[in-house]
């Protein structure tokens, strides 16, 4: 399941989304990825309201599905709906740090606090489905419960098959530096995630005993970042090409109107750090109107192209 070396994409909320992940496959076909996370109360209830709900996983290759609940059987049912739809494997999300998860929902963070749970929830899991699971979780509740090799532990003995440990805990947030300990005599495979942006960044993380490395904030507007990472890839020279592809593949998925209010994100962080990026993002965030978004981004990049 995990080969030595291995490089993921990182579930994001808000960006790891079909057509980013599309997007993602363009530059690095093979490449493991792991989808938005999912609720389990709102999967197994089919809320219409949120489409990845609804995502078929059979044409995207190597994905994974991440789930995230406080009640075993409610994640186990989410489980085999997302094994049905066609993902490789189920990640169960024992880290997300914001309130209405990790504490209102008792849920992702809030996990490391309850590894009681923890083991019911990932032992349901593994038992409904036949592909395998792993959990992605944090160093700790705070710096001073950092449990995680306890929790690793769990997650083993009841049939997960791979960790991912992110270098922070529940408290930090995503602020300041992450930190990664050293791994030894873990029962499983362990991938770190947290600040890892370029191949040097995953060469230590190997060096430190990891089997491989989940990227997250680094694709941020660089979908074509995995690939170079494994040396397949370069940074794309036609720009306007790519950034209007993502445009389109959002508004296949969400609909026009949908799709313009959400990508303005995605093109602030296409263009961060060129020159006159402000005075683009000021544009594109007074226009509505597809056919102007695109002479703006065929406008902005051809410039940029000829500085």
């Amino acid at each position: 399941m995990i080969p030595k070396n291995q490089i993921f994409a990182a579930p994001m909320a808000g960006i790891s989304d079909k057509p980013f992940r599309t997007m993602v496959r363009m530059f690095a076909p093979d490449l493991p990825m792991v989808t938005e996370m999912i609720s389990c109360h709102s999967l197994t209830m089919q809320h219409k309201n949120c489409l990845r709900n609804f995502d078929n996983y059979a044409d995207e290759g190597n994905i994974g599905a991440q789930i995230f609940g406080a009640a075993p059987r409610l994640m186990a049912d989410a489980a085999m709906m997302l094994q049905d739809a066609g993902a490789a494997w189920i990640d169960i999300n024992m880290g997300c740090p914001v309130p209405k998860v990790a504490t209102r929902a008792g849920a992702g963070a809030f996990l490391m606090r309850n590894h009681k749970l923890a083991g019911e929830i990932i032992n349901a899991v593994v038992r409904a489905v036949q592909i395998p699971v792993s959990i992605k979780t944090r160093l700790g509740w705070d710096d001073s419960h950092k449990d995680w090799q306890n929790l690793i532990h769990i997650a083993a003995d009841n049939g997960a098959k791979f960790a991912v440990l992110h270098g922070r805990t529940r408290a930090a947030g995503y602020v300041g530096s992450a930190t990664h300990p050293e791994i030894k005599d873990m029962p499983i495979p362990i991938i770190a995630n947290g600040d890892i942006k370029s191949s040097l960044d995953v060469q230590n993380m190997l060096h430190l005993g990891y089997d491989g490395a989940m990227m997250g904030r680094a694709m941020l507007g660089r979908p074509w970042i995995f690939g170079r990472v494994l040396g397949i890839a370069n940074v794309p020279q036609d720009m306007v090409t790519v950034v209007t592809r993502h445009l389109e593949l959002m508004i296949e998925y969400y609909g026009e109107k949908t799709a313009v209010s959400m990508f303005r994100k995605h093109l602030a962080w296409y263009s961060a750090g060129m020159p006159n990026s402000a005075d683009f993002r000021t544009k594109i965030n007074q226009l509505t109107d597809v056919s102007a978004i695109k002479q703006e981004i065929l406008q902005f990049w051809g410039c940029v192209a000829n500085i």
